[in-house]
């Protein structure tokens, strides 16, 4: 029998996808709609999502194949979804992320930072959440978490010895601090010298309690990296997939409205909301693994300094490595610092932008949009060499000359770029178009009315507790990509500002703190050991508590204003929605 059920454990996967969409047949067969047709469409890739039966990119394709067999929309309409402007948002991003990392650019932001801010333990853990939300705004969760816990980890490692002060002026290397991305000057300026710090004589106090307090630090120092990548990606429109997704469904749903969602205004009303979610997040981690000892968390004390020096000394160690600054590193600078000017200034809203002046319609609205500018940066990077220009010749054949690669190389965006999730992106896209052509966005409207009793703040707070619930079992995209429609059908039904419903619910699918499948960078902290699922769980739960509370608490305060939630847009009305003239100005109360 126990070895029946390991045959059909192990061929789970192959299972679901035979017998599911059999299982789900009678909904299209009793009730042959276009809305039926369509929710069996979505309850099936919702599912396979779920249970990650099919790769999440191979689901994402199921609406080319169902939508035109089932009468739903046209094959090439659908295709069409799969590459719109949000999608080039993010492979142009992407591209210039791909340069950061392929450059050690990041790693040497990275280092810069945590020297200045220092390795006092409550401070080093700032320090590590900074540098790791900074850089999680621009390139992926992932990238960030791979490379961060590494050196948290030989940091901790320097920590936990009481060093030599000799050992220390001599600057002898860590091997455990040996990080995945060599940079090209590393090779060059690598020290020689291998050998470990000394073991030293085991302090004054118990050991055992000295040990639970290295784990608990260590144990902290893990989570803080990969929960400050998962923050740190909400504050930019390109930091994490499901706020393109948001922008994406918008355009898609709401195809009147003026660009309401871009960089610039994604910033200014994220950006505040990441930051306070990062510092209640340090106080939690502070408290919960470090405990109530301020001044030892702080790092006074003579043995406390010591550690500190041989912990700084490792950062110094390893940012000296890096050498000076390459020529590329200085040419991806600059070109990463004026594709962030561009994206602010393109159509900021409160002044006339460079698209507005410079690349506008008819109607004085910028037709450069935030993608554009990201490829025009990044095919930029395919033309600029990353060394000073000139003639080398090639190794081995000393007669033969060969130009500088450039910054970028196709064959290098090949290996990191995410197709996958370009896919998903697009498949999210049809999902929406397909339940607005097949009328279901209307039926779920419809039925949806009564929540127009409730207070829009309840529905606000309920919204983020539900995604944010949802987000820790299954993908963030797939999470938001399912939700984004129903809640914008449900804006038009109760006649609310779409964004005040499918703002919180973006933010809320980043919220995935408690588990380490949750998320990859939760994954990377878990696979380094250290950590059990129940002390990832008791962190995680009160951090989703927090976030719930904080997106709360921006939907309805500086987002009103920036997004003019009070009052119902004249381009979220429809020929199908219930919300006339005198309901359009209706104001959403405050909580």
């Amino acid at each position: 029998m126990a070895t029946c059920w390991q045959g059909l454990w192990a061929y789970r996967r192959y299972l679901i996808v035979f017998f599911l969409p059999i299982f789900l047949l009678p909904l299209p067969i009793l009730v042959p709609t276009k809305e039926a047709y369509c929710a069996y469409t979505i309850i099936l890739m919702a599912l396979l999502w779920c249970t990650e039966a099919l790769p999440l990119a191979v689901t994402a394709f199921l609406p080319v194949i169902l939508f035109p067999m089932m009468g739903i929309m046209d094959a090439s309409k659908v295709s069409v979804e799969y590459l719109k402007d949000s999608n080039i948002l993010f492979i142009g991003g992407m591209l210039v992320a791909i340069a950061v990392e392929h450059w050690n650019l990041h790693k040497r932001i990275a280092l810069r930072v945590l020297l200045i801010i220092g390795v006092r333990p409550a401070l080093l853990i700032l320090g590590f959440m900074v540098v790791t939300a900074f850089l999680s705004m621009w390139i992926s969760n992932t990238a960030t978490t791979a490379m961060m816990v590494p050196i948290a980890h030989a940091v901790l490692e320097q920590l936990h010895k009481i060093p030599v002060g000799k050992d220390v002026e001599e600057g002898r290397g860590n091997p455990a601090f040996e990080l995945q991305e060599p940079s090209p000057q590393q090779e060059e300026t690598k020290l020689d010298n291998k050998q470990d710090l000394p073991v030293p004589a085991a302090p004054s106090e118990s050991k055992t309690q000295q040990n639970e307090e290295q784990l608990r630090f260590t144990q902290g120092m893990s989570l803080c990296v990969c929960y400050s990548a998962s923050i740190g990606g909400i504050a930019t429109l390109t930091g994490t997939t499901p706020n393109l997704v948001l922008q994406g469904q918008v355009n898609s749903i709401f195809p009147r409205n003026p660009n309401v969602v871009n960089f610039a205004s994604w910033f200014g009303f994220a950006f505040p909301t990441m930051v306070i979610l990062l510092l209640l997040s340090w106080l939690w981690l502070q408290i919960l693994f470090l405990g109530f000892n301020f001044p030892k968390n702080f790092g006074f004390g003579d043995q406390m300094k010591e550690k500190e020096r041989a912990a700084f000394e490792v950062i110094r160690r390893e940012h000296k490595q890096l050498g000076p600054l390459s020529f590329a590193e200085k040419a991806v600078t600059v070109l990463f610092v004026l594709l962030v000017v561009l994206w602010f200034t393109r159509e900021p809203g409160f002044f006339q932008g460079w698209g507005n002046l410079a690349f506008s319609d008819e109607d004085g609205k910028s037709m450069a949009s935030d993608g554009t500018v990201a490829l025009l940066i990044a095919v930029i990077m395919f033309i600029v060499p990353s060394k000073i220009p000139g003639l080398t010749q090639e190794p081995g054949n000393p007669g033969k000359l060969k130009p500088p690669p450039a910054l970028l190389s196709w064959n290098t965006v090949k290996e990191k770029l995410p197709w996958n999730i370009v896919i998903l992106l697009g498949g999210g896209f049809a999902l929406a178009k397909g339940s607005e052509e097949s009328g279901l966005s209307k039926w779920l409207g419809d039925r949806l009315t009564p929540l127009e009793s409730v207070p829009p703040p309840a529905i606000a707070f309920i919204l983020c507790l539900l995604t944010a619930i949802f987000t820790e079992c299954t993908s963030n995209v797939a999470t938001t990509t399912l939700f984004l429609p129903i809640l914008a059908s449900m804006s038009q039904a109760i006649c609310i500002h779409p964004l005040y419903v499918m703002l919180p619910c973006t933010l809320s699918s980043s919220l995935a703190f408690m588990l380490p499948v949750a998320t990859p960078p939760n994954a990377i902290a878990f696979s380094f050991g250290s950590l059990k699922v129940t002390d990832m769980a008791r962190a995680g739960l009160m951090l989703n508590i927090v976030g719930v509370l904080v997106i709360t608490l921006a939907i309805n305060s500086w987002s009103i204003p920036m997004f003019n939630l009070h009052h119902y847009p004249s381009w979220a009305r429809s020929n199908t929605t219930t919300c006339g003239v005198s309901q359009a100005n209706t104001t959403t109360p405050s909580p």
